[in-house]
């Protein structure tokens, strides 16, 4: 019996372990799995609490459902039946510009109409057609944007679209492994505009045959979740798991003994195990791993992290300021705000306030402001009031607030993170029995994290299978 080790309860050590186990049974395979999590309950960043009424969500509130992963492990788990998916109000998009709300065009029309971009800034848009081929090596999503499109949609459009994803900062990140989408696009095509071109010829001829594609842009979708909020989805895991998930478990070393993996946690106890699999953060990993490879340790430091806070405020919406009929919006960082993006998540998911009343959930810090993270919690509600006063004209106080803060919330990909993940892939080559996956790697999103965990289990039943 293969005895296997999971560290880190988040959505990605959760997914990996439950589909370990299930892949397991369905090989005939006897193992004996085993989750630690430091924290006193599983879930991770994922945590949905109500109060007053209100559903609010610690971390991602949803997942899109154009991409088959994580509906894929609902339907397995038997939870697919308790999905509930947000109205169409999501597909109305806002960036705060200019001192006014500028809904995201959805066609060439609307967009000719829109006075999100100014004339000479749609013009350059065109120019994209004309712009010079990626001229190799690692690129900055800002150097890509300003080859490609000009600075002002660089500021307007794809900057605010990174701070309300990654929360990051386009000057430092890199366009191949935050967009791989994007870069693939262009690399294959030759622009953005032709790929577009190109794939809705496809989609038409697809649509006549009765199949799906996706957009040029990225996959789309629905943005899904639960009635119950995410939590549902990660105690549904840790309950499905048992006994097997351990809390209160912090894992402060990894070393090897022959051929055999040790696992040391806070409280001095240790186990044996033939394959361990992190899921923990870039740095909490880096420090267990120590004894084991200094060059694994140093690359993973090398992954940072942003700080990012979460307030949540209840509204009557009868006398608002503004219909919470969209998805929220986004701030440019030149507007000078606190508010990174406000969603109006129960405009989304109408069951996530009170009859009457409006949940907003606005974010605030990110890499471009790590400095707010320590403003008080009176301070920071008080500027996302103003800010919220100056985009929505809501004047009124909150009959309901909370505030979430995050030290080290999202992995930033800066360039030279693909050589990094080499780099460590080829460490590992050499450590026999250790796995590594979650949001610090490839992707941030939960269907992401999930897929990063299909991965690594395929990879663990190989090595099973062989042995």
């Amino acid at each position: 019996m293969k005895k296997i080790l999971v560290i880190g309860g988040g959505i990605s050590g959760l997914s990996t372990a439950w589909l370990l186990d299930k892949r397991a049974k369905e090989a005939g395979v006897s193992v004996a799995i085993r989750l630690l999590e430091q924290e006193p309950q599983a879930g991770g960043k994922i945590k949905s609490v109500r109060e007053q009424g209100f559903l609010c969500e610690w971390g991602p509130n949803g997942f899109l459902d154009s991409k088959p992963q994580t509906l894929e492990l609902c339907k397995e788990m038997g939870i697919a039946d308790r999905l509930h998916r947000s109205n169409d109000n999501a597909r109305k998009r806002f960036i705060f510009t200019g001192g006014q709300l500028h809904r995201l065009p959805e066609n060439g029309p609307s967009f000719l109409k829109s006075r999100l971009l100014s004339w000479p800034g749609k013009f350059r848009l065109l120019g994209e057609l004309f712009a010079a081929n990626h001229p190799g090596g690692d690129e900055t999503l800002a150097a890509f944007g300003r080859r490609r499109l000009g600075d002002e949609a660089l500021r307007k459009l794809i900057a605010p679209m990174a701070s309300g994803i990654f929360a990051g900062d386009p000057e430092t990140m890199s366009l191949v492994s935050c967009f791989p989408r994007i870069a693939q696009l262009e690399k294959e095509y030759g622009g953005l505009f032709r790929a577009m071109m190109a794939l809705g010829k496809k989609k038409k001829q697809e649509r006549k045959e009765g199949k799906i594609s996706s957009s040029a842009a990225g996959p789309g979708g629905t943005l899904t979740s639960f009635r119950e909020g995410l939590q549902f989805m990660t105690d549904s895991l840790a309950s499905q798991l048992g006994e097997r998930v351990v809390t209160d478990a912090e894992v402060v070393a990894i070393s090897k003994d022959n051929d055999r993996w040790i696992v040391r946690t806070a409280g001095g106890n240790s186990e044996q195990a033939d394959i361990v699999v992190s899921a923990s953060p870039a740095y909490s990993l880096a420090k267990m791993l120590d004894e084991v490879d200094p060059v694994i340790t140093d690359t993973l430091r090398q992954i940072h992290y942003s700080s990012l806070s979460v307030i949540c405020t209840g509204y009557q919406t009868e006398g608002l300021g503004h219909p919470l009929d969209g998805f929220g919006y986004l701030v440019p960082k030149e507007e000078g705000r606190t508010v990174l993006g406000t969603l109006w998540d129960s405009s989304m998911f109408e069951e996530r306030a009170p009859a009457g009343m409006g949940l907003l959930r606005s974010m605030a810090g990110g890499a471009c402001r790590p400095e707010l993270i320590k403003l008080s919690d009176d301070e920071l509600l008080q500027r996302v009031q103003d800010d919220l006063q100056v985009a929505m004209g809501i004047k009124k106080d909150p009959s309901f607030s909370r505030i979430i803060r995050h030290q080290q919330a999202i992995p930033q990909y800066t360039v030279g993170h693909g050589k990094r993940l080499e780099l460590i892939e080829e460490r590992l080559d050499s450590l026999p029995g250790l796995y590594l996956t979650g949001n610090a790697f490839r992707g941030v999103g939960l269907n992401d994290c999930v897929a990063s965990s299909q991965t690594t289990v395929e990879r663990v039943m190989k090595s099973i299978m062989r042995s």
